[in-house]
């Protein structure tokens, strides 16, 4: 009775062996696509980060020309957008709104003079301490 009253309504299930091999294609495909994903990720952050360093790099250089000089390391990048007490010649603000942060959502880190070039801006990376590799790694205006 049961059979004929299935075959008259249409409706069919799947069993179960059925939906163990479904879930076992999806998580064999999830293992494969997903570190590749996660990878493209964190190479897009780094290149952000690069970008947002050559911004501040051409900032910095207009800076330079209106006031004579780079910030010092104490006046850091805030002298782009807030005028700094005792400098004459600023022209700024030199950024469109705030100092940005790097895509790890820390501040960049400035030097004048640098260590590795005549200014330096870095950034640690996503661990947010010097030195990794990948995604820890240093990224600078040096690199």
């Amino acid at each position: 009775m049961k059979q004929r009253h299935r075959k008259q309504t249409g409706q069919r299930g799947f069993t179960l062996m059925e939906l163990l091999v479904v879930l076992a294609i999806l998580g064999l495909l999830m293992s494969l696509v997903g570190p590749q994903v996660l990878k493209q990720l964190g190479g897009a952050k780094s290149k952000t980060a690069l970008i947002q360093i050559r911004d501040l790099e051409q900032a910095l250089e207009m800076y330079k020309l209106d006031v004579g000089r780079y910030p010092s390391t104490a006046q850091g990048l805030e002298a782009l957008v807030d005028k700094p007490s005792g400098v004459s010649g600023w022209n700024g603000p030199y950024l469109k709104g705030a100092v940005p942060q790097d895509p790890w959502n820390q501040d960049y880190i400035y030097k004048y003079p640098g260590e590795r070039s005549e200014l330096d801006i870095m950034t640690y990376g996503q661990n947010g301490s010097p030195g990794g590799d990948g995604e820890d790694s240093d990224i600078g205006n040096w690199r």
